[in-house]
């Protein structure tokens, strides 16, 4: 029985060279005699799988299971799966398992295969295989990466002649299209219906990784509280708010149900900057989506807001960096409720302030989008300051109650053409 279903698993996967692969951004290598347990998660069908598969390919003779299928589940004994796999792949001692967060009490089997000299590749969709207890869970030495759906550069090479540079004005339009559609691989390079296949991805995501493993009974209550959240990216939110918009039982349901969706990797928060943690701990959130498309799938109100794709997008981006280790993620308000989009903190200092707006063509939006970048600027000690647009590309000085600040105006293409370089992961 397990034997077949290895068997039918490596056909699969064999199918899968034939299938176009875009190189992607995520810094994981495999040396020979490299013994770190490698771990990639991301949200689903975001492209692990595939990314493993060829970087495991790098090994030579390697052994493969997925284990996001019911009839693994059931499996008592761990020992029959290496033996499976060894029946079926020759003894290999290299392995790749996929979606291991499926198999209960996984990491006490990874770890055992890891003292028993096997070399091994694991992918998951959880966000706890990438958290603090991941080192807790695995007792030997491992290293983590996240793997989010296409970046924008990644976007640009699966839609295009990748030895063709694009001008200026082209990556202004692919943005455009990217900013509503998101960077999920299969309908970009399938050519599904793309909408249909985000929302079938939703659903499966909320029963498989969130209903069905927390044992949720309310499904209406969860469903209403995600439609919410990614039809207000970019958007601040209270607990108790939500609660009652949702009709949730209590705000500690809503808190638990953020946590879940947050650790399915469907939605993420930031926090309102402070000096102060506690202060901090209790203020409002801003809400994000991990992909454009998968919001505006669920959602109802994208078509004309172009604030919000921008600044989602600029929030993946930075929030990729946040998991790799390189920032602290933040927004800042002040008394008087001006607004800067991202305080991005390096260690204990803050490095930069962004700002990210659509349209600055008209002289007055334009200043009110300074004068916050200027305000916090000063607050916060921070010199290097940016606002992110269409497609103004220039420095300008700003002066604002004597106080004078010169402030990098980039389009965001620009900006997001060039993160992956810089400690981003997907």
């Amino acid at each position: 029985m397990l034997k077949d279903i290895v068997l039918v698993q490596k056909r699969e996967l064999e199918e899968r060279p034939q299938e176009r692969y875009v190189e992607r951004k995520v810094l994981v290598s495999w040396e020979p005699g490299d013994d770190l347990i490698k771990v990639i998660t991301g949200p689903r069908r975001a492209g692990k799988s595939f990314y493993a598969v060829h970087l495991i390919q790098q090994t030579g003779s390697y052994g493969y299971v997925n284990f996001d299928d019911e009839r693994l589940a059931a499996v008592g004994d761990y020992d029959e799966i290496i033996g499976a796999v060894n029946a079926v792949y020759g003894n290999p001692r290299c392995l790749l398992f996929d979606e291991i967060q499926n198999l209960p009490r996984w990491e006490l089997f990874v770890n055992r295969l890891q003292r028993q000299g096997f070399r091994l590749l694991i992918t998951g969709s959880n966000a706890n295989l990438l958290s603090s207890e991941l080192a807790t869970h695995l007792t030997g030495r491992h290293s983590a990466h996240v793997l989010f759906p296409f970046s924008f550069s990644e976007f640009l090479a699966a839609s295009g002649d990748e030895t063709v540079e694009r001008t200026a004005v082209e990556k202004m339009a692919a943005l455009s299209v990217y900013a509503e559609q998101g960077g999920y691989p299969e309908p970009l390079l399938k050519q599904i219906d793309r909408r249909d296949y985000l929302r079938t991805l939703l659903q499966s995501t909320l029963y498989k990784d969130i209903v069905k493993r927390f044992r949720i009974r309310s499904v209406q209550g969860i469903e209403d509280l995600t439609l919410y959240l990614m039809s207000n990216i970019a958007r601040e939110y209270s607990l108790n708010a939500v609660a009652v918009v949702t009709k949730c039982r209590s705000v500690h349901t809503v808190d638990k149900y953020i946590r879940y969706l947050q650790e399915a990797y469907l939605v993420f928060s930031i926090p309102r900057f402070s000096f102060k943690v506690k202060e901090q701990a209790g203020r409002n959130r801003k809400i994000y989506c991990t992909d454009n498309g998968l919001a505006a799938a669920a959602g109802c109100r994208f078509s004309a807001d172009r604030g919000a794709l921008y600044e989602n997008l600029v929030a993946v981006a930075l929030k990729k960096e946040e998991i790799s280790g390189w920032i602290s993620l933040f927004y800042w308000q002040s008394p008087q409720h001006e607004e800067v989009d991202f305080v991005v903190k390096e260690g204990l200092q803050v490095a930069r302030l962004i700002q990210v707006c659509f349209d600055i063509s008209d002289p007055k939006t334009l200043k009110r989008e300074m004068r916050a970048l200027v305000k916090a600027s000063q607050e916060l000690h921070c010199d290097e300051l940016l606002l992110l647009n269409e497609r103004i590309d220039r420095t300008e000085t700003f002066a604002w109650q004597g106080v004078e600040r010169p402030i990098r105006l980039l389009p965001l293409w620009s900006f997001l053409e060039n993160r992956w370089g810089r400690g981003a992961e997907g």
